[in-house]
């Protein structure tokens, strides 16, 4: 317990220091029409909260991560797992760097903090957390401190700190969808027993998206919908074990077989928080909240199934 006071601590400290050594910027003239998003000074009340808020989640959700994997504790070791899962566990590595930083980022600029030192912040905290998780994995049975996953969590927090910085927009973004699957029931141990540990656990029924803002990379007029994104899906399928499957048998004692392939998919995405009609706050809410990809129709392709269209939500596999 006191290791996780520590890390509660050093996140109120982290958002503490860069937000005091922020100018506050001074209010608008009286009158002035208000301009979305512009930083009006730190605001005390929401600041505390987020500070609050963070260190909560920082300390609970490492509690329940203890206690669903970290078990046993072993001495500090490391090893190489770059090629199990298709490399979808690399890809979440960096997806979830990204949508921590943006996170982070959205609720530092909602509690005033400005620009850049929110930028940087939604950075460091991200990398705080993914980083202790890495800690946690190095002192565990079963697994161990992954130079492939630091690389995963360095690349999706520069994806979102790159963009921000040099665009002031995020052109490009990281999202996860999720479907259930048939193959927790074969080893629920390591794919998980409940719908919410598989989404954490079962690489086959997770994807990720590449979505690109398509009014930010084209020449387009003014009347195209600045809302319209197009995503590039990626995942995995046939997969019970990291490297290969293992043995397995069903009801009847027969073996069952499944093959491993990749997956890629391409479909239409809306990134709501372009719209203007919604006030700056719920804009980055939204910004935040849209880590989830909506369903949509989209087209897949595999080795093993060819070509496919899906109508709205993926199937069950």
């Amino acid at each position: 317990m006191k290791h996780r006071m520590k890390g509660a601590v050093c996140v109120c400290l982290l958002i503490s220091i860069l937000a005091q050594s922020v100018q506050a910027q001074p209010l608008p003239p009286v009158g002035a029409a208000p301009v979305a998003g512009d930083p009006q000074g730190i605001r005390q009340g929401r600041f505390i909260g987020v500070v609050v808020g963070t260190a909560a989640f920082y300390t609970v959700t490492l509690l329940l991560l203890r206690k669903q994997w970290y078990k046993k504790k072993v001495p500090f070791h490391s090893f190489n797992d770059n090629r199990e899962w298709l490399q979808m566990d690399k890809i979440g590595h960096a997806a979830t760097a990204y949508g921590m930083s943006r996170g982070g980022y959205e609720l530092m600029r909602w509690s005033g903090v400005n620009e850049q030192a929110s930028i940087l912040t939604g950075g460091l905290l991200a990398l705080l957390f993914q980083t202790t998780i890495e800690v946690f994995d190095g002192h565990s049975e079963g697994w161990g401190f992954s130079k492939g996953d630091m690389v995963a969590n360095v690349a999706g927090t520069a994806l979102f700190m790159g963009q921000q910085y040099s665009a002031g927009q995020q052109v490009v973004s990281l999202k996860y969808g999720f479907r259930k699957t048939i193959f927790p029931p074969y080893r629920p141990n390591i794919l998980g027993s409940t719908t919410g540990v598989q989404m954490l656990k079962d690489y086959n029924g997770q994807q990720y998206w590449l979505s690109v803002n398509v009014a930010s990379v084209l020449p387009v007029g003014p009347s195209f919908p600045r809302w319209l994104n197009l995503d590039f899906g990626y995942s995995g399928s046939g997969m019970i074990g990291g490297h290969a499957n293992p043995p397995v048998v069903d009801k009847e004692g027969r073996e069952v077989k499944f093959e491993r392939y990749r997956q890629f998919f391409i479909s239409p995405d809306a990134d709501l928080s372009r719209i203007d009609a919604f006030s700056p706050s719920l804009q980055r809410f939204i910004g935040t909240a849209q880590f989830f990809k909506i369903p949509a129709p989209s087209l897949e392709y595999n080795r093993v199934k060819g070509l496919r269209f899906h109508p709205l939500i993926l199937p069950k596999e």
